[in-house]
């Protein structure tokens, strides 16, 4: 199946963050060369999903157990998929909202109720006594990059790869860069724009990241968006640099310049997102 037209921000945490059980789990579960890699994962996880689920959409199925993986030299990483839970929260987000008929059609009450219960186990109870906030190590945004990603990364921190068979371009950072870069722009923005919708989103983000081990990997993949960019557009994006002299230049008092870069970046960003009405 081709890769899905989306971005992913993911946290990869050593084995130390997980019990005991599930870090047996882990070690098995590379030993045994079951890793999938991020360029083949989304596909993966479409088609475990669909055939999971059925024709009858009337169940919340089991799901694989699986997850991305990082090896060093002395470290494992992992980034688990947590894909039952997924598939619940969205079961549930569809239904937001909508008229009950139609909510009834797409997700019948007897698969909203499994995936509440699901939910509903995985945020409360037994679950967090014995094992602390529960945490989604992913998050997915479809048709392009939300702009408060660039924020915990930066361009010299790029891997990019042009290939006839592999093109990707991602972004990699420790876990407490990231935290410093959140709370550098979290306080810029709060002085300058106060509690507006972007200085919101990244103080969501920056929660987010603060569920994770201090020893966390965190990574900015453009996963299936490369298809939509030339070589040459991977090679000159400049996103987070863009962000980065954004944030500078409101910290400075620079009006004109972070508008500048801020209108740059939603008009390449626009472009791709106005795609997905050709789709």
């Amino acid at each position: 199946m081709p890769s899905l037209f989306a971005s992913y921000l993911r946290v990869y945490e050593p084995l130390a963050a997980f019990d005991r059980s599930r870090q047996l789990f882990w070690r098995r579960y590379v030993q045994e060369g079951r890793a999938v890699a991020p360029l083949e994962g989304p596909g993966r996880q479409r088609t475990a999903v669909l055939e999971a689920l059925g024709a009858s959409w009337t169940r919340l199925p089991d799901l694989p157990d699986e997850a991305y993986i990082l090896e060093g030299d002395d470290t494992l990483l992992v980034c688990p998929w947590n894909l039952k839970v997924r598939v619940a929260e969205a079961a549930l987000t569809a239904r937001d909202g909508v008229p009950a008929v139609i909510a009834d059609a797409f997700v019948p009450p007897a698969l909203a109720g499994q995936a509440r219960s699901v939910v509903d186990d995985w945020r409360s109870g037994a679950r967090v006594l014995e094992r602390g906030l529960p945490r989604l190590h992913e998050q997915v945004s479809t048709w392009g990059v939300p702009l408060r990603w660039f924020v915990f990364v930066q361009l010299s921190e790029r891997e990019l790869t042009l290939g006839p068979s592999r093109r990707v371009l991602r972004y990699r950072t420790e876990m407490f860069r990231a935290r410093q870069r959140a709370q550098r722009a979290y306080t810029v923005l709060d002085r300058a724009l106060g509690q507006a919708p972007i200085t919101m989103a990244v103080a969501e983000t920056a929660r987010w990241l603060e569920e994770f081990h201090d020893n966390s990997t965190v990574e900015l993949d453009y996963g299936g968006l490369v298809d939509l960019l030339s070589d040459e557009q991977l090679s000159a994006d400049d996103s987070p640099a863009l962000v980065s002299s954004g944030l500078s230049a409101v910290e400075a008092g620079r009006g004109e310049t972070a508008t500048d870069a801020y209108e740059r970046l939603v008009e390449r960003w626009r472009a791709i997102q106005l795609l997905e009405r050709c789709n």
